[in-house]
């Protein structure tokens, strides 16, 4: 099943609070050890069996290209250079067919949670939207949950004392209906009309997730491969 479905990273954004690396190269290019973190994303899913992604570009979009123009299952699609992640997602529109099942993330975060545990449960509540939600050392888009079903979604809120969205999302294809135009963030209307219609599910993972938006961040996950400590590379399938 997870070899037929796509993986969508979205590579556009400038990165600007990684500013010391993003100068000269697209944020899911800063390396973490030896390798581009998106290619770190990447073999998270490969390890479950995912073969086919799409890397919506932007921002350098030609250094993502040329990286990975000779890697079987990678097509990289420009999305725009100041598209919002709603906007860049609807300009994929034409790559799924009515109904179609695909996995997303950004392309700045790594985690040790079991995707096919999630989209399991994705199938099993027949909604438009998973998120993967996360309790990090963090400070984003904050969550509240009625059991799984989630009840109310902020955008970065003050007090952050709760599950967050860690990313890692399935989508039906009908999110699509849910995105007017270029300019629309993902987090915001969209998983707000979702959330009202109950139609967004939080896949709780309790285990490892950390995300790349600075350079402490960075050096963090650096640190992690060279103690031989880095989680993301330690998956396991069941």
């Amino acid at each position: 099943m997870s070899e037929n479905m796509k993986v969508v990273i979205l590579c556009g954004g400038i990165g600007s609070r990684l500013a010391e690396e993003t100068k000269l190269i697209p944020k899911p290019m800063v390396k973490l050890d030896r390798k581009p973190i998106v290619e770190h994303i990447i073999n998270i899913y490969k390890f479950y069996g995912f073969k086919d992604f799409i890397l919506a570009t932007g921002y350098k979009s030609e250094i993502i290209e040329k990286y990975f123009k000779k890697k079987k299952g990678i097509k990289c699609i420009f999305t725009g250079l100041e598209t919002s992640t709603g906007g860049r997602i609807l300009r994929l529109k034409k790559f799924f067919r009515k109904d179609e099942v695909f996995l997303l993330t950004y392309g700045d975060g790594v985690t040790n949670h079991n995707i096919n545990k999630s989209l399991n449960f994705h199938l099993k509540h027949k909604k438009i939207a998973t998120l993967t939600s996360v309790k990090p050392p963090a400070r984003f888009g904050e969550i509240k949950l009625n059991g799984k079903q989630v009840r109310s979604f902020k955008e970065k809120p003050q007090l952050k004392n709760n599950w967050i969205n860690g990313g890692f999302f399935i989508f039906n294809s009908k999110i699509f209906d849910l995105i007017s135009g270029d300019k629309i963030m993902l987090e915001r209307e969209p998983f707000q009309k979702l959330t009202k219609k109950k139609n967004l599910m939080a896949y709780k993972h309790h285990g490892f997730w950390q995300c790349m938006d600075t350079m402490r961040d960075k050096n963090i996950l650096v640190k992690m491969i060279k103690d031989k400590r880095a989680p993301w590379l330690k998956l396991k399938k069941r």
